[in-house]
């Protein structure tokens, strides 16, 4: 009877990984234009899904709330909030029953130009 021979691990020469730190705004550290406005946008958007989430809906029902297409709802749920416009995904929030208030302020240098705070 043959003896069983165990797993052996072999390693490859492994490359060094940089990690940088975030600057919390992922739109920001990847260089895009309107950055501030895109993570606004993906704020609002990820609150729009949270609220469906703890509403256990179906794609019917939430389509039937938001007064959308069921296949755009598919996008929602996935996370494709691009595909929506601040405008829209504020409606939505209207439309789930949330109360939406805009605060204008001054710019202090080092913080960004949009920012969505969330009561619950």
């Amino acid at each position: 009877m043959r003896k069983h021979r165990g797993w052996r691990a072999t390693t490859k020469r492994q490359r060094s990984t940089r990690v940088e730190v975030g600057s919390g705004n992922v739109f920001a550290d990847l260089g895009l234009r309107d950055s501030d406005y895109l993570m606004a946008r993906s704020q609002v958007g990820f609150h729009v899904f949270t609220i469906l989430e703890e509403k256990k809906l179906k794609q019917r029902e939430i389509a039937g709330i938001l007064g959308i297409a069921q296949a755009d709802v598919s996008h929602l749920m996935n996370g494709h909030f691009s595909r929506f416009t601040t405008d829209k995904l504020l409606d939505f929030l209207r439309r789930l029953g949330r109360k939406v208030t805009i605060e204008v302020s001054p710019h202090h240098k080092g913080e960004p130009y949009q920012e969505v705070t969330f009561v619950l």
